[in-house]
């Protein structure tokens, strides 16, 4: 998943995105324990996705946040 992808998304569907990709980093390192993964890249990519839509559902909270507090001053 690229950013532009993820800017796209709304706040909802980050979410429901975010708490995939975790589900699926937990079945892999499942995988990992009981059987034998064959293209292990896949942690490192899942764990990347993750970070972006972190990143995005936290930059929108930011700007959210410096909207508030800039009408009250």
């Amino acid at each position: 998943m690229k950013a532009k992808e993820v800017r796209k998304l709304s706040d909802e569907e980050i979410d429901v995105e975010v708490r995939r990709l975790r589900k699926r980093t937990f079945e892999l390192r499942t995988q990992a324990v009981t059987e034998k993964i064959e293209d292990t890249t896949q942690f490192g990519s899942t764990r990347r996705d993750v970070a972006r839509l972190l990143t995005e559902q936290n930059a929108r909270r930011r700007k959210v946040q410096e909207e508030i507090s800039g009408t009250r001053t």
